[in-house]
């Protein structure tokens, strides 16, 4: 029987793990912050996962605690080899490929931010005839890579390519500024975040044990109402309630929009209209929205509504394909399953 290996995604704000048997974890974690914590933080994390093989990909090299993404991605891969404790490591590229421990670290920039190409290239077996795109929407940023007959066709590979051709969109469901979303009769103050909006939605459950929000009180859908009021100009006890929820359903709109507009964008670049898409992430729910919106859009164009025989668009819900948990943590079990895949080939 092939010995299960471990997938870790390590990001600025979250560290994730999968391993090929379905098995995931999350663990909230401000690199930015504690960047001497990561290898402590991670061994204690995977304490009780002995997985001899680990498949590793990471964003965290941005993170501004490190002078260049070069220094980021050694320190990583320097806390990872810790955390190993002799495990045998291999580290996924923005090359599609993956190489030893020995050659990620002489050429650091080719693995920095490689994790949504992982993802992509695992999660194209679910479309695999025709245009689609796949939909990744988690705590900061939410990636739209363009797909086709399952094979990702990324206009750029690095964060700056991304960020230019709208395959990466910084918003997302828990760390973006609601002052960053809607930029008009707010405060430009740091008081609230998406994960305020999405807790006084109800889309986020509350966790009083959780205080990595805007103003380190309890992420509970209370304390969200007294954070949104504070972008109101007011405070939780003169600003009432539906303003506040006014306020988290009108980032919820932006949110939609923007990511709608976002795959319109990538899609053009497809030469056909996507008719299906994969979904996935903490922000899975934004995202279907926003595919929803994409879809209405489409529909409403005139060359659209002359196409008769259009079938009707599929939606891929990692959540339901996988589960909840192995969804979150999406990119982490897709390096652990191509690695898989690849030494059954090999």
């Amino acid at each position: 029987m092939p010995a299960t290996i471990l997938g870790l995604d390590i990001g600025g704000a979250n560290l994730k793990a999968a391993d090929t048997t379905g098995r995931a974890r999350s663990l909230p974690f401000a690199l930015w912050k504690q960047p001497d914590r990561l290898a402590a933080t991670l061994t204690e994390m995977l304490a009780d996962w002995p997985a001899p093989l680990w498949a590793v990909t990471m964003t965290g090299e941005l993170c501004d605690c490190f002078a260049t993404k070069r220094d980021g991605v050694r320190h990583i891969l320097d806390a990872v080899e810790t955390a190993a404790q002799g495990r045998s490591l291999y580290v996924w590229s923005t090359a599609g490929t993956f190489c030893p421990l020995r050659e990620a670290r002489t050429d650091p920039l080719s693995v920095a931010a490689g994790n949504w190409l992982a993802l992509a290239t695992y999660a194209g077996r679910f479309v695999p005839h025709g245009p689609a795109l796949l939909v990744d929407t988690g705590s900061t940023t939410t990636d739209i890579i363009p797909l086709r007959d399952g094979v990702p066709v990324p206009s750029g590979r690095n964060d700056p390519e991304r960020l230019r051709s709208g395959e990466l969109v910084y918003t997302g469901v828990r760390r973006t500024p609601v002052c960053a979303v809607l930029q008009t009769g707010l405060a430009a103050e740091w008081f609230a975040t998406t994960h305020d909006v999405y807790l006084r939605l109800g889309e986020i459950l509350s966790d009083a044990f959780d205080t990595d929000t805007a103003d380190s009180r309890p992420a509970t859908a209370e304390y969200a109402h007294a954070r949104l009021a504070r972008m109101l100009g007011g405070d939780a006890e003169i600003t009432p309630k539906e303003d506040t929820f006014a306020l988290a359903l009108a980032v919820y709109e932006q949110q939609r929009h923007l990511i709608a507009q976002a795959m319109r964008r990538v899609a053009e670049r497809l030469g056909a209209w996507p008719q299906q898409a994969i979904i996935s992430g903490s922000g899975e729910f934004l995202a279907r929205a926003a595919w929803g919106d994409f879809v209405a859009a489409r529909e409403r164009l005139p060359e659209q509504r002359s196409a008769s025989t259009e079938p009707p668009s599929v939606l891929v819900e990692l959540s339901r394909q996988l589960a909840p948990e192995v969804s979150h943590a999406a990119c982490a079990y897709a390096v652990a399953v191509l690695l898989a895949e690849q030494r059954e080939t090999a």
